[in-house]
């Protein structure tokens, strides 16, 4: 069924009323979702009307309604991709095999933990980016942010349906502890470390969007094949959402530079300090902004090598990015790939067993597309005849995870000592003066066509609106 029916409590697209034990106990976990929503959701935002995309279908011809309505009274619910016919699991011992539509019973605990891990991502960036409404430099960009807000806590629905539906008292538990922890939280963090880390400005936010997102495109692509078919079906859709998130963070840089490059060449100024004199942020700043951010979501792709992934692979649950589009036996189990390790104080290449090195594999896919993007921001400084131009990190810079935890790579990618890495570690991450300055520029802007001084606005608006629609009606 690809039409979504909004008449149920629920909206889904899954018959969830002739399932009436599983709709119940949704029905339970809604209102504790919903108490979340007003505990941890946008802060100060119950009241206004947004001009939200809501899906009514999940066909790829269409599948978006746009609309003013409250936050609160969004209707989240449970949409998986269309079913494909005959679908087959396309990799691992299990290839060749019709895909799953229940979870087999080997698989059981590795499938609820890989759904829990993706599950706990979504309400943290929720509870991460609560703030950022007060201080918003445009009613475009408050938009944008509350619709990436809103999809956030679909996708945590996503998951909890497939936990409600297919993993019994366990998934129900699960599905609670969704909504008990909370980012950042002494006692009861979310589970990856960088979805504990604060998103205290909009320069931090864009980058998130950009970075971190993308990591959620690479690992909802890899669910995606999986051979469990209700959690390929799921991420399947999801992808379609997560596509506006990048969009937000990659347009939200290429304006902030756009800004800076105009106030310098207007300026005839180059220095960071006269930079920041006229209220826009340095591109040195924004360098060091993109350091911190790649660098730790890198690190979510797990260690170098893991057992763990070539478990899943070979169990048929989780694939690699695109897998189907790759020339070999989807079996791996003859293959090798290269990883760095630190040999004699540098960085040298070893090769390794494919299968060992999947987190790896994502991650060096994940590497190649995030750079595509930077090259596009560079592209907004050529245009405005800015001589600056921004860079990835070597991938082993400031890591936390992996052969690289706790080892100090300069960002060229050169083992350096602790003395080297402390008087440069100002030049390479945010310090506090910076967050500070960046800070001090976060004033709200909300009324429709207004942008703040540190960025532009942009070239068209949501859904062929006006710039200066009232994309946030304030009650």
């Amino acid at each position: 069924m690809s039409t979504i029916n909004y008449s149920e409590k629920i909206p889904n697209n899954v018959n969830l009323s002739e399932d009436r034990t599983l709709q119940r106990a949704l029905e339970h976990w809604q209102p504790n979702y919903l108490q979340w929503w007003r505990d941890m959701g946008p802060e100060g935002s119950v009241d206004f009307d947004v001009y939200l995309r809501t899906a009514i279908n999940v066909t790829p011809e269409g599948w978006a309604h746009f609309g003013h309505v409250k936050m609160p009274d969004y209707r989240w619910g449970i949409f998986l991709a269309q079913q494909e016919n005959g679908r087959k699991v396309n990799f691992g011992e299990h290839k060749g095999e019709a895909a799953w539509q229940e979870v087999p019973g080997e698989h059981r605990a590795n499938l609820r933990r890989m759904i829990v891990t993706q599950g706990d991502t979504e309400p943290a960036s929720v509870e991460q980016q609560r703030h950022l409404g007060l201080t918003a430099p445009s009613n475009y960009d408050l938009r944008n942010l509350f619709q990436i807000n809103v999809e956030e806590g679909r996708h945590l629905w996503a998951m909890v349906y497939l936990l409600h539906k297919h993993f019994g008292r366990d998934g129900r538990e699960e599905a609670e502890a969704l909504l008990q922890r909370n980012s950042g939280d002494q006692d009861k963090p979310r589970i990856l470390e960088a979805f504990n880390e604060p998103t205290p400005d909009w320069l931090a936010f864009y980058m998130f969007t950009y970075f971190t997102d993308r990591d959620g495109k690479f690992q909802l692509n890899a669910l995606a094949e999986s051979g469990f078919d209700p959690l390929s079906r799921t991420c399947r859709f999801m992808l379609t959402e997560e596509a506006h998130h990048m969009f937000v963070g990659e347009s939200g840089i290429s304006r902030v530079l756009q800004r800076t490059a105009q106030i310098m060449k207007q300026h005839g100024i180059e220095d960071p300090e006269e930079v920041r004199r006229h209220g826009v942020i340095d591109l040195p700043t924004v360098q060091r902004y993109l350091n911190f951010h790649f660098s730790v979501t890198i690190d979510l792709f797990g260690a170098d090598q893991s057992s763990n992934a070539a478990a899943f692979y070979s169990s048929g649950l989780k694939g690699r990015y695109e897998e189907t589009k790759r020339d070999d036996d989807h079996l791996l189990k003859n293959n090798q790939y290269k990883i760095l390790d630190i040999a004699d104080g540098k960085l040298t290449e070893r090769e390794v067993p494919m299968l060992n090195a999947l987190n790896e594999v994502l991650r060096d896919d994940y590497i190649r597309d995030s750079i595509a993007g930077v090259g596009r921001w560079n592209k907004v400084l050529e245009k405005a005849g800015v001589n600056f131009r921004l860079t990835t990190p070597h991938k082993a810079f400031n890591r936390h995870i992996g052969t690289f935890a706790g080892q100090r790579i300069s960002p060229d990618g050169r083992v350096i000592s602790e003395a080297e890495w402390q008087a440069n570690v100002r030049n390479w991450l945010p310090s506090e003066e910076d967050r500070a300055y960046v800070a001090s520029l976060m004033g709200r802007v909300v009324e429709p066509g207004k942008m703040a001084n540190w960025i532009a606005p942009p070239p068209v608006g949501i859904n062929r609106q006006p710039i200066d629609f009232e994309y946030v009606r304030f009650n």
